[in-house]
């Protein structure tokens, strides 16, 4: 079978998880010839290590810390475009992104953060793929919020909500049916262990070191699941699979990197996008399995607050921003390309840290044209070769 599989990490501290995904895939007969894996670092971590992890497993693979990344720009005759990955942040798997936009052999892509494991009993890459490949009925969930919480199964026991939700769409009244799915673009993995939480709601659960007192099982997920169409959720992209033709709208935003210090909203905010332009095309995005196990690092609560806290009142507003427009779209592109004009010229000066929506319309756009620009560029050896 071809290399179709491009498996993004962004890594600084623990890239031997990996050895973990990949003893998983050979357990459920996974073809790792399939994958082509993108180790995302910076230039104070040790590049020849993850180098020699990719070659001890015998796992086709590239590393691009911050020098790499810049020359992969000049390569492409792209440094034009390199301001759209953010210094030191999270968001760098966009990187991942457009290296495999410049490589078509990609059908497929996977996110996996380095502080998670896979559950040794699940095919973790084969259930990501059956996922992008299902046809049938499956649960849809809605609220009349229009808000949709991943953990929504066992939040009468937990009480959790994740990362990301807004606050004022808690309290929801859930609304649970059956909907017929013929065209799944993503497939969201669930987390066991460590929730995936807002450091505000870490500081309410009782924990300083980042984390949460209460934790997540196996048990706290009964079944697969979709958001209901018109309804928004939570994209966490620590175990996440997608295909190619989402590109276009799951830029993950310049965070941390930036003259407001917003930080922590990168996936939150492109899963937003690329739930927005789901409903416009008819797509759907699925939820649950394969779990992963969630070992986030202990780390101050109030350092994760930081980074927050600067973006909290926009998380509120800005998927109302991006509903109200793109219902004439009929691709990723020009769905996500009305989102970004909605955002670069929108007035927030009512909101805190406003300014930062327009920022990120700008980049959007920005991101569309890297794009064109690399579909331009690998077009032009085929017209070449062609009239040779």
């Amino acid at each position: 079978m071809s290399q179709d599989v491009c498996v993004v990490v962004p890594t600084i501290r623990n890239h031997e998880c990996m050895r973990d995904y990949f003893e998983n895939a050979r357990r459920h007969g996974f073809d790792l010839d399939r994958t082509f894996v993108v180790l995302v670092t910076e230039d104070f971590c040790d590049t020849d290590a993850m180098e020699r992890m990719l070659d001890e497993e015998g796992v086709d693979g590239a590393v691009f810390d911050g020098t790499a990344r810049e020359a992969w720009f000049e390569e492409h005759g792209l440094s034009e475009y390199d301001h759209l990955i953010p210094a030191a942040s999270h968001a760098q798997t966009s990187f991942g992104l457009l290296y495999l936009w410049a490589n078509d052999r990609f059908d497929y892509g996977v996110f996996i953060d380095d502080d998670t494991l896979p559950h040794q009993d699940e095919d973790f890459f084969g259930t990501h793929m059956d996922n992008l490949a299902f046809e049938g009925e499956i649960e849809a969930v809605g609220s009349d919020e229009r808000w949709v919480n991943v953990l929504y199964q066992n939040e009468d026991e937990h009480g959790l909500y994740p990362r990301g939700y807004p606050y004022a769409a808690m309290d929801e009244e859930v609304e649970t049916g059956t909907a017929t799915v013929d065209d799944v673009v993503a497939s969201q993995g669930l987390w066991t262990n460590v929730p995936d939480l807002d450091a505000v709601r870490i500081l309410m659960d009782g924990d300083l070191q980042g984390q949460a007192q209460t934790r997540t099982g196996a048990e706290d997920f009964e079944g697969d699941f979709v958001a209901a169409e018109g309804n928004y959720l939570t994209v966490c992209s620590m175990n996440l699979a997608f295909r190619r033709e989402v590109v276009p709208a799951f830029y993950q935003l310049p965070m941390d990197d930036n003259e407001w210090d917003v930080g922590r909203f990168d996936d939150i905010w492109s899963g937003l996008f690329l739930k927005r332009a789901c409903d416009v095309l008819g797509k759907n995005i699925y939820n649950g399995g394969p779990l992963c196990e969630h070992n986030k690092a202990p780390r101050s609560t109030f350092s994760d607050l930081t980074n927050e806290v600067h973006g909290l009142e926009l998380n509120e507003h800005v998927w109302e921003e991006i509903d109200a427009v793109g219902d004439d779209a009929d691709s990723y592109a020009e769905a996500f390309e009305a989102m970004g004009r909605r955002l670069a010229e929108g007035d927030y000066d009512d909101w805190e840290n406003g300014a930062f929506l327009n920022y990120c319309g700008e980049f959007m756009l920005d991101w569309l044209d890297c794009l064109d620009a690399i579909e331009t560029a690998t077009a032009e050896p085929a017209v070449a070769a062609a009239e040779d």
